[in-house]
């Protein structure tokens, strides 16, 4: 059961290990909190914790179970559809039909831990381009809150990356599923989205975070993006937010013309585009909070081997430790890589 810290009694059980955001082991399963371990927990800044279902019965606790993510993506993703459709026939979308798709996801969001977890499971090549919006919005919010934004910017920022490609809508979708490299002429066409998003959102909402983010989340620092090709100068806050959480979801997305690549290895590719084309203490904050979330994880190594990633370190992010069985493999000083995640 999932309790966020204040809530927590003493004499509760933990269920799973608590990591700080570095990667730091804070406590084991099986130990029995004291007000002691909650002041701990709190000065970690770490917010929920698993716990024993003991007291999943329990009235008092004041403890609401969620339904579960998946649903409310699978709704939020049937959403996003209508939310197109409506953009195409009459060039805007109400704002009661943003909030009713956004919302519901936020406020379920809100009670997950495993984002990694998370953007294992919520993939399908046959939804990509609905399915890339919201994880766009998901990321989005998450690395506003990890900036330090305040819950009603990040929600903002979050609302931003969920409707930065509704311009889209407005690509005939030969173009958007062809399985193969598109043509020059295509190519402009796509790039239009950014355009179109920037005008649907001034009907709708008449944001204009929201709507920059639309327009520029395709420009880069080294001015080598588009629509306008500006450097990142030119370029508001918000939307290289957008830009970061963009990035990683395509690249860990199936499409048409791509399989699914692996999350762990896309960070490391993040943090290669960080020193060129993207905001570099955004993209490098991303992958800091990110990194522990792999914690727990099994991991494939580059010498075929299978491990479980148990800690990582503070300046070898993308080589942590590992354990096979009984042994413990430093990647740190070892010339074995992970390949993939494998849970």
């Amino acid at each position: 059961m999932r309790l966020h810290v204040t809530k927590l009694h003493a004499g509760d059980m933990l269920r799973q290990h608590v990591f700080a955001p570095t990667g730091l082991h804070i406590m084991a399963p099986g130990t029995v909190i004291t007000d002691v371990h909650i002041a701990l927990l709190l000065r970690h800044q770490i917010e929920y914790v698993e716990i024993m279902d003991a007291r999943a019965n329990d009235a008092s606790s004041g403890h609401v179970p969620e339904p579960p993510f998946q649903a409310q993506y699978d709704k939020a993703v049937d959403r996003m559809k209508s939310m197109f459709d409506q953009a195409y026939h009459v060039g805007f979308v109400t704002p009661e039909e943003i909030d009713k798709s956004y919302d519901p996801l936020i406020e379920s969001m809100q009670q997950e831990t495993d984002i990694v977890g998370l953007l294992l499971t919520l993939n399908s090549k046959d939804d990509y381009t609905y399915e890339h919006c919201i994880q766009v919005g998901m990321l989005s919010y998450y690395i506003a809150k990890w900036l330090g934004h305040a819950e009603e910017e990040a929600y903002e920022i979050g609302k931003a990356g969920f409707l930065h490609d509704i311009g889209k809508s407005k690509i005939h979708r030969t173009i958007l599923l062809k399985p193969s490299r598109l043509t020059d002429e295509e190519y402009a066409q796509i790039k239009k989205h950014t355009e179109y998003g920037y005008e649907i959102i001034m009907k709708s909402l008449n944001d204009r975070m929201a709507a920059y983010a639309a327009l520029q989340h395709h420009e880069r620092a080294n001015g080598e993006g588009y629509p306008f090709g500006i450097t990142y100068d030119w370029v508001q806050p918000a939307s290289k937010i957008v830009a970061v959480a963009d990035v990683y979801s395509a690249m860990i997305s199936s499409r048409v013309y791509q399989q699914k690549q692996d999350l762990f290895v896309v960070l490391k590719e993040l943090y290669a585009l960080s020193f060129s084309e993207l905001d570099p203490k955004i993209a490098q904050t991303f992958i800091r909070r990110m990194i522990p979330n792999f914690i727990g994880k099994e991991a494939l190594l580059s010498n075929g081997r299978i491990g479980e990633i148990v800690m990582n370190h503070t300046t070898e992010l993308f080589q942590p430790l590992v354990r096979i069985g009984s042994e413990f493999l430093d990647l740190s000083r070892v010339d074995v890589e992970i390949e993939k995640i494998v849970s």
